[in-house]
């Protein structure tokens, strides 16, 4: 009880069925009490009305003092400790003057834990008890007579202070525990909000990774596919006189079209290039890097150093991809004529090197405003963007008249081994 004698009062809900019965309990023993001594024989009418004046004046404190004032008054320690001291002065000028009014005395046991904190409740208590046990009766002049009164007034005052600090223990914790949930309700109701925000993220933020994917599928399957459509028929018009060159071009547009075709239903469908379907990365380079070449004209050489091994399935992916954009480029930009394609595995990573002997660009437009001045270089941005994806870099090295190089590295993840 000393820890908590520190404490102010419980803050305790004021609907509560506790406090419905406390805070009119003083006026119904008052009332009850007052009644009683008013219809008590041999009083003279002066007694009767001073005693309706001194319960006028300890009803009108009561209200003054516990009942009007707001929650925040009654959980002041100061203000009720002088009301509960006031209180039982009343209390005992009307024990005096009617010992019946010992009935009003008594509330002064349930309100103390109510309003008082514990050390002050407990020492309410033991003067509420001298009151009741030592006014309507007096002050015994018998010590044996004394003796017991104060063993009676000691037990009371025991027991009614004890019980009383349970219940005023068993409140306290009760309204933390309601705190808390009322806490854990607000924190929830303020996760759910989060929740919901972080979902409508997410899916705007998928939205946008879509977008950017078919823009990058796009650009690396259709678009590329449509220029080369557009070469070689405009090939195809510079030997209109030669029907076997123009039938050889006619042949490459068709087989771009069905590439082209088939490609972009694997992009809605969001699946890899086709050349890493059955062969590994070394081999798909190659093989797309023979095609292109008998399609652009431009002699292309692909080597592979140190030992190829299998990696991620995406990672594979980014780096084919980037080799398609390079070569791409090469085919519209560059003028050249050799690419060598190298593809180095080292312990850590796995690079890939697009090296062409052409006219080459300023580099430094394309990386101020994202795209050379004939409006090319959004391919390069969205290599970046893939190999940003896999934690991967993208170097670009180029000058006017000295050609272009092109290095990819990405983390050289092992592929997961399928158990046979």
């Amino acid at each position: 009880m000393t820890a908590g004698s520190r404490k102010a009062p419980v803050e305790r809900d004021l609907l509560s069925p506790l406090h419905r019965i406390v805070q009119p309990l003083p006026y119904i023993l008052l009332g009850v009490a007052t009644v009683l001594a008013l219809l008590t024989p041999g009083q003279t009418s002066r007694e009767r009305w001073g005693t309706a004046a001194l319960v006028a004046v300890t009803a009108a404190w009561v209200l003054g003092m516990c009942t009007l004032p707001s929650p925040e008054w009654r959980r002041r320690s100061v203000p009720m400790i002088v009301y509960v001291g006031v209180q039982l002065a009343l209390a005992g000028v009307l024990m005096a003057r009617q010992p019946i009014f010992f009935v009003f005395a008594v509330v002064g046991f349930i309100q103390a834990y109510e309003l008082l904190p514990p050390v002050w409740a407990f020492l309410s208590i033991a003067a509420t008890s001298a009151l009741v046990n030592l006014v309507p009766s007096g002050i015994p002049t018998n010590a044996s007579w004394a003796i017991l009164v104060a063993v009676v007034i000691g037990l009371q005052t025991l027991f009614i202070g004890w019980f009383g600090y349970l219940g005023y223990r068993f409140t306290e914790q009760t309204e933390q525990r309601r705190k808390a949930v009322a806490e854990l309700e607000a924190a929830h109701a303020e996760n759910a909000g989060l929740h919901a925000q972080l979902v409508a993220q997410a899916r705007e933020a998928g939205v946008h990774d879509e977008r950017q994917r078919m823009a990058r599928e796009i650009h690396d399957t259709l678009a590329q596919g449509l220029t080369g459509i557009i070469t070689q028929l405009q090939a195809a018009d510079r030997v209109r006189e030669h029907p076997e060159a123009w039938q050889h071009h006619m042949d490459q547009v068709k087989a771009l079209a069905r590439d082209s075709l088939a490609a972009a239903r694997r992009s809605v469908a969001a699946l890899g290039p086709p050349e890493l379907e059955d062969s590994r990365l070394p081999e798909a380079i190659a093989e797309f890097a023979a095609r292109w070449s008998s399609t652009s004209t431009v002699p292309a050489q692909v080597q592979t150093v140190g030992d190829p091994r299998p990696i991620l399935a995406e990672l594979e992916i980014t780096l084919f991809r980037v080799a398609q954009e390079a070569l791409a480029n090469v085919a519209k930009h560059a003028r050249a004529g050799l690419v060598v394609v190298t593809l180095s595995y080292l312990d850590d990573q796995v690079m890939l090197d697009v090296r062409d002997d052409g006219v080459g660009f300023e580099l430094d437009a394309v990386a101020q405003r994202g795209e050379a001045a004939d409006g090319t270089g959004y391919g390069l941005r969205g290599a970046r963007q893939r190999l940003d994806r896999v934690q991967g870099t993208l170097e670009i090295e180029s000058r006017r008249g000295e050609g272009t190089a092109v290095n990819a590295s990405v983390p050289a993840l092992a592929a997961e081994v399928s158990p046979a």
